[in-house]
């Protein structure tokens, strides 16, 4: 993982990490990752964001760096432990509300959602739900995943999952994507503003 950029972090970016070491958590977002997601996430001015996968609140903490006053974060993990990490760190903010639950369940549970920007970093909005996932962004919105090159964590056979998933994005008709080999990969999709030329196309 890339350990610097010539950026100011996050006020709360250094406890968190340190926090995370201890834990023994080794699955956090590449720092040059979470520049990227901060500076996109300042494109959505009275945003409405959306991180599947907390775990200890690194990318939290660069999200909400970018984004402005009247915007609102939802983040979701399943593993209590680390997003209390999270909690310790970022609770006190307004526009944060951290979600105990199991991404796929949060999911099919909140159909009636709709987002301007979306961070999945864990399986459930990348490789499960990826369909319920995309529903959930308003045209003109960001879907961002990272990790599509090959990490030394990956468990066997990931490489396959990796490759359908960028192939069903891909095929979309729906998104506009951009496919970047830096950092540990990162895919950034749009959803594309429907017109009557393309429902009818798409019909």
């Amino acid at each position: 993982m890339t350990t610097s950029i010539a950026q100011p972090y996050p006020t709360a970016y250094e406890q968190i990490a340190k926090s995370t070491i201890e834990s023994g958590f080794t699955m956090a977002s590449d720092v040059l990752t979470c520049s990227l997601l901060r500076t996109l996430a300042s494109t959505k001015p009275s945003g409405r964001f959306l991180e599947l996968g907390t775990g200890t609140g690194l990318s939290t903490s660069w999200i909400l760096d970018g984004m402005d006053s009247d915007s609102k974060f939802i983040s979701v993990d399943n593993d209590s432990k680390l997003l209390a990490i999270a909690a310790s760190n970022l609770g006190h903010d307004k526009r944060l509300s951290l979600v105990n639950e199991d991404g796929g369940d949060w999911i099919k549970e909140n159909t009636h959602l709709k987002f301007d920007y979306i961070f999945a970093d864990t399986w459930s909005g990348k490789y499960f739900f990826l369909n319920e996932t995309l529903a959930l962004l308003k045209c003109g919105s960001l879907y961002i995943i990272d990790d599509m090159l090959s990490q030394p964590n990956w468990p066997e056979g990931h490489a396959d999952k990796v490759s359908k998933l960028v192939s069903a994005l891909e095929k979309r008709t729906d998104l506009t994507i951009t496919k970047q080999n830096w950092a540990t990969g990162i895919i950034i999709a749009t959803k594309k503003v429907m017109t009557t030329n393309f429902l009818m196309n798409n019909n």
